[in-house]
C-alpha cells in the first residue's frame, strides 16, 4: 500500500468527540503518509450523550461559531484535504464550519470522512460543497461509530477506489 499522492502534499484534519472520528482520522493519516491535524474548539463538549446532542441540535439552530483553539499555519502547502467529523443533526459540527470558513480551500481537492450511528454522510457533502464552492470534492465515507476503530479494511478500500492508494 503505497500512497499515490506523491508530490501533493495531503492534510487529515477532523473533529472528533467521542475518540471515533480521531481513529478513522489516524488510519487515513497512516495510509496516505499525510499530515494529522485536528480540529478542537475552545470549550470542550459533554461527555454526556444526550446533552452533546442537544447542544449539537442548539448550535446549528442558532448558528453558533464556536471558538477555536488552534489554526493551520499555511493552507496553501496542502493540495488533498481530507476533512473528518461526526455527523451531528445530518452534517458536520459548527466546529468544523468554523474551520472551513477560516481558509481558502479553492483549487483544494477535499476528501469528507465521517462517524455516526446510521445517518452515514447526511446532507453534509452538500454543505460541504457550499462552503467550499471551488473545491473539487471527491466521494465521501461514512463509518459507523461502533466499528470506528476496526475499520481499516473499509478506509482502504475506499483510498484504493479514490485512487489515492495502490
Amino acid at each position: 500500500m503505497h500512497a499515490q499522492t506523491s508530490g501533493k502534499k495531503v492534510l487529515v484534519a477532523y473533529f472528533s468527540h467521542s475518540g471515533n472520528t480521531r481513529a478513522v482520522a489516524y488510519d487515513i493519516c497512516k495510509k496516505t503518509d499525510g499530515e494529522f491535524f485536528e480540529i478542537k474548539t475552545v470549550k470542550t463538549y459533554s461527555s454526556d450523550y444526550n446533552t452533546v446532542v442537544a447542544d449539537a441540535k442548539q448550535e446549528q439552530k442558532s448558528d453558533f461559531r464556536p471558538e477555536l483553539k488552534s489554526k493551520l499555519k499555511n493552507i496553501a502547502q496542502y493540495d488533498v484535504i481530507f476533512i473528518g467529523y461526526p455527523n451531528w443533526w445530518g452534517t458536520y459540527p459548527q466546529a468544523v464550519k468554523v474551520f472551513l470558513s477560516q481558509y481558502n480551500f479553492s483549487g483544494k481537492t477535499i476528501i469528507p470522512f465521517c462517524t455516526h450511528e446510521g445517518s452515514e454522510l447526511g446532507r453534509s457533502v452538500a454543505d460541504l460543497k457550499k462552503m467550499c464552492p471551488k473545491s473539487h470534492i471527491l466521494e465521501g465515507l461514512a463509518i459507523r461509530g461502533s466499528s470506528a476503530h476496526n475499520s481499516g479494511d473499509k478506509i482502504e478500500d475506499w483510498l484504493r477506489k479514490l485512487k489515492i492508494i495502490k
